[in-house]
């Protein structure tokens, strides 16, 4: 099992994004709302996830690089969670909402909730 989060697992594609806000379906957990959506595995090879902070709730482009870099890691550390050998991948978008900067080990919780939630077996 591998721990690394490579540029592959990073959705940047402006076209898959965009259908994934049009499309995506999207749940609240606090202080994550998350919008997944369901891909054939021809368009994308792996589990793709984006990870967003509001500039109107951190002014300061440091408490946004902090939260992402937290909510990154722990995505990281429990991606395992999401099987790759799905036949159809996810694609995946964090979006912070709460206006306080948490702790590593809250925003690791509650992102344990996200992955287990999003995990087939729970389903």
């Amino acid at each position: 099992m591998t721990y690394g989060f490579s540029k592959g697992e990073r959705l940047h594609s402006q076209k898959l994004i965009k259908e994934l806000f049009d499309k995506g379906s999207s749940f609240f957990l606090f202080p994550f709302k998350v919008l997944v959506l369901n891909v054939p595995s021809e368009i994308i090879g792996t589990n793709q996830a984006l990870f967003s902070v509001s500039k109107k709730k951190f002014k300061k482009a440091v408490d946004r690089n902090l939260v992402k870099r937290r909510m990154r890691e722990a995505y990281r550390l429990h991606k395992h969670l999401i099987p790759a050998t799905e036949p159809d991948k996810k694609l995946i978008a964090f979006i912070y909402v709460s206006s306080d900067i948490l702790t590593f080990q809250t925003i690791e919780a509650k992102m344990l909730k996200v992955l287990t939630s999003l995990s087939p077996k729970s389903n």
